[in-house]
Formats: structure tokens, sequence, C-alpha cells
């Protein structure tokens, strides 16, 4: 189905309304499980393009945002994308969310040789390690070590320094990646892994995991999950009463409002990772203001309030393409694909510079705490505090309550 063809250009905008428009081409979750996450990232895009032509467009031309409904449904990608480069005649495509739908994309980016900005995918570009694709996720040459690197650097400068882990997640292709990454982490700093399990992604129970867990009695837990998985983990070891020194790592969901409204304190201690918070430390040029205006408009587009996981990265994965289309004067892929090989790109997300297989350079996924949680105000996470960073060290806001039971008194 098709949902929408943007062209933006507002009144008095210095766009030649003769020119031709650069069309940016994208399949989007726009219905289906993720439909949240998608209509938060196309909200973002539209302000791209408005900012963009408020500005004259791309090389003097309007900048048009072409789309179609994914569905959250892979088996829909290849169609969809056929019809934007054959019928509807886009310039540049990107991916819509996540890794399940960038996958199906990357052989026809391929085939065709065309650049490929890419939203949130968990190592797309592992096997096939082509040159034209960009990933906006912070995770780091290595995305599987990237992804929980931060949490076990953390969790080793401890003292005196813990000496057990267990570790688990849904049975489910995400978790399966983090998972990989952790048993790694945990090896190379030094962490015996006394639990090692998952779950299936249909469990609506998690006590007697949390029973299972507590009975090797761990000194640190990683959890990769969903954002059902998340809450219902959380609820459980509340329930329980784990006992450990460091708990979370992998778990998403925590960083989007509904989840932080829902379980209040009882995200006290969790330490786990993020992209964007509002601490001090995370303040890039023009992001208080992208936010600014996107909280604004949140509610009315029925999206996250806060848009401090998505939007931002949405922005400037069309921010960086763009950006490189000025730089070059040119459409052409190939040119424009090696100048963002080449280059960085200054982005509302701060720096941002590819590693050859496409992903950033150097990792910049956050390890946060939650501290100071009281009551369902989602206003509190509008402000410093609440999630204080732990890790990298360059973005440190604050200091780990250690062990996690300290937090939630």
């Amino acid at each position: 189905i098709l949902v929408g063809a943007i062209l933006v250009a507002l009144a008095g905008a210095p766009v030649a309304e003769a020119a031709d428009p650069i069309k940016i081409g994208f399949g989007m979750a726009l219905t289906g499980a993720l439909a949240g996450n998608g209509k938060a990232a196309l909200l973002s895009m539209q302000m791209w393009a408005e900012d963009q032509n408020k500005k004259g467009g791309l090389l003097g031309r309007p900048v048009e945002l072409v789309y179609y409904d994914d569905q959250t449904k892979p088996a829909v990608v290849p169609g969809l994308y056929t019809k934007l480069l054959d019928v509807d005649k886009v310039n540049f495509i990107v991916s819509g969310y996540g890794t399940n739908v960038i996958a199906p994309l990357m052989p026809i980016a391929m085939e065709r040789n065309l650049v490929l900005m890419g939203l949130f995918g968990m190592a797309n570009n592992e096997k096939t390690a082509y040159k034209g694709y960009f990933q906006i996720m912070p995770s780091g040459p290595n995305p599987f070590l990237g992804w929980s690197q931060g949490f076990f650097e953390v969790a080793a400068k401890q003292s005196p320094k813990p000496q057990t882990i267990a570790l688990v997640g849904a049975d489910a292709e995400y978790p399966h990646n983090a998972m990989i990454g952790a048993r790694e982490n945990a090896k190379r700093f030094g962490f015996k892994v006394i639990y090692d399990g998952k779950y299936p992604p249909s469990t609506v129970d998690y006590t007697p995991i949390i029973r299972a867990i507590k009975a090797t009695n761990p000194d640190l837990v990683y959890v990769a999950s969903y954002p059902p998985d998340s809450a219902g983990i959380i609820q459980a070891a509340q329930e329980v009463g784990l006992p450990v020194k460091m708990f979370g790592g992998g778990m998403v969901g925590l960083q989007f409002a509904a989840l932080q409204t829902k379980l209040s304190s009882k995200l006290n201690g969790v330490v786990n990772y993020e992209f964007y918070v509002p601490e001090p430390t995370v303040n890039f040029p023009g992001i208080n203001e992208f936010l600014a205006r996107y909280q604004a408009q949140a509610e009315k587009a029925g999206v996250d309030p806060l848009g401090h996981y998505i939007p931002p990265f949405a922005y400037a994965y069309v921010q960086v393409l763009g950006l490189a289309v000025e730089a070059t004067k040119s459409l052409d892929q190939k040119t424009v694909s090696e100048y963002i090989q080449t280059h960085e790109f200054n982005t509302i997300v701060g720096p941002v510079k590819f590693a050859p297989n496409g992903e950033w350079a150097k990792s910049r996924v956050l390890m946060v705490q939650f501290q100071n949680v009281q009551g369902s105000d989602v206003a509190q996470f509008k402000k410093p505090g609440t999630r204080v960073v732990l890790y990298p060290e360059d973005w440190k806001s604050g200091t780990l309550i250690y062990p996690y039971g300290k937090a939630q008194k």
C-alpha cells in the first residue's frame, strides 16, 4: 500500500519550484509490530526534509520522500523497493527500521550498486561486506562486541571485581546476536558464565527463569530481550528479589517512555544500553532543537513522546546522505558512496565516521544506569539524572550505584 509521497517546500523557501525533486525512497513500518518505531522514524525524516527544503533543497532541487508501508514484514520489502526504483524512479534509497527488513534489501542494493543508508540494523553487512552500505546505529566496527562491551567494562572496574555472570535472552535474531557478543566479552573480561539460557518469544511468565538464575547465585546478569520481555523480566526480578551486583545490559524497550513510566522505580539500578540520553555530556549541536520540535509533534503523531532512541538517528541517516550529495554535487551512486566511506559527518547525533564495513568506525553504545526514578511522570526522563551515563568514559555523567540492590533502596 502506498502510504504517501511528501514534497516539503514551504512558502517562501528558496527552492526552485520548476526543478525536478530529488527523490529518496524507502519502506517503513507504519503498521505491524514495529509501527510505533517506524512512525517515529518517519516523522523525524520528514523534519529533515522540511529543514533541507528551507535551506534550498539539495543541489538547488527540492527533496521529496517517497515511502510505502512495509507492514513490519521482510517478505514485503523486495517488492516495495523494486517499485520505488523502477516505477517511482527514486534517486536514492534508505532502509526501513530494523535488522529484519534491512536483510532482504541488501541483495537489491548490491545488484544495482546503490548507496544504502541503514536504520538500526544489527550486523547486516557481516557476510557480504558491501561497500555501499552505511548503518547509523553506533555499535562500532564489530557490532557483536561493541553492543555489550560497556556493560562488561563497567563491571570489570568494580572492586572487588565480580567473578560470575548469568546470560539470558529471547530465542530470536537480535538476542542471538547480542548473546554471541556477550559470551565473547565475558571471556575477554574474565567472567565465568554459570548460566546461559534462552526462552521462547511467546513467554509470558518470567518468574521461573529468574528463579533459575537466582539459584546459580551469579554476580552479574546480562539480559538480551525485546520490550515485552524486558518489562516482564524486571518485574520478575523485583518479585523474586535478585541479589546481584549488576543487572541489565541489552534490554530493548527501556529506552521508551511507555515502559519507563510503567516500570517507574523498578528501573532504579538497572544498567542498560542507550544511544542518546539528556545528560550534559551528550549534548550535540542541534539535538536539543530537534527534540523540542519532535516532542511538540509526537502526541499528535501518536509516537513515543520522548524521542530519544530512534528519532535522532532517523534524522541523522538521511542527514548524512544529504551532506554527501551536497559535498560531491552529484547524484552518482558510486561518487556519493565513496565520499561517505572516506569522510566524517557532523550530525545531530554527533560526529559520524564509518568503518570499511559500513558500521561506525568507533562504538558509541552508551551504558547508563537508571537512578532516582520516582512515580510515572514522563517529564523526569526529559531531564538529566534519571539515566546516568557510565560508559564510554568520554561521555560519563555520573557514578554507578553498586551493587544493584543499593539503587533500589
